[in-house]
């Protein structure tokens, strides 16, 4: 009984403010044409800790963030998490809105969730690797230009 309680608990996630602003303000959007999908992230905001953007650690899964995790399905994926209307599963963009984008906002490598797939389904994966992309006042945000070419040489 004590395994089964564990796999029930869900991981302590952390999330930005500037995401959990924007993923609340989605989630608000499409409740009314998608509110199993509204729910779901709803659920997951209100378990998170929301951190200042500046504090977020970069092996936080944040939108934007590419992920490399390990199903219980199957071999491992990478995939990147992004907005609805980025989403191109042919190019490893997955939205937020589908049940395995809201698993994985939040987490860390080396942590694991259940999660419940569209057919309903219960399924685990764990996060392997977490790469976030360069934002704003990051220290990689603070190259230096491109030297330029002199014209006509």
């Amino acid at each position: 009984m004590q395994d089964n309680m564990k796999a029930r608990r869900k991981p302590t996630i952390r999330i930005s403010q500037s995401d959990h602003a924007r993923l609340s303000a989605l989630a608000s959007t499409v409740a009314a044409r998608n509110p199993k999908a509204s729910d779901e992230l709803l659920a997951e905001l209100e378990r998170a800790r929301i951190v200042s953007d500046g504090l977020i650690s970069a092996g936080a899964v944040q939108m934007g963030s590419t992920v490399t995790f390990k199903p219980d399905t199957g071999d491992a994926k990478t995939v990147t998490l992004v907005f609805p209307g980025d989403a191109d599963i042919s190019e490893g963009k997955v939205s937020i809105l589908t049940p395995i984008g809201t698993a994985l906002i939040g987490l860390s490598a080396g942590q694991s969730i259940m999660w419940t797939a569209r057919d309903g389904r219960r399924h685990e994966l764990s996060v392997l690797a977490v790469n976030r992309p360069a934002r704003e006042g990051d220290a990689a945000d603070q190259r230096a230009p491109a030297p330029s070419t002199k014209a006509g040489v």
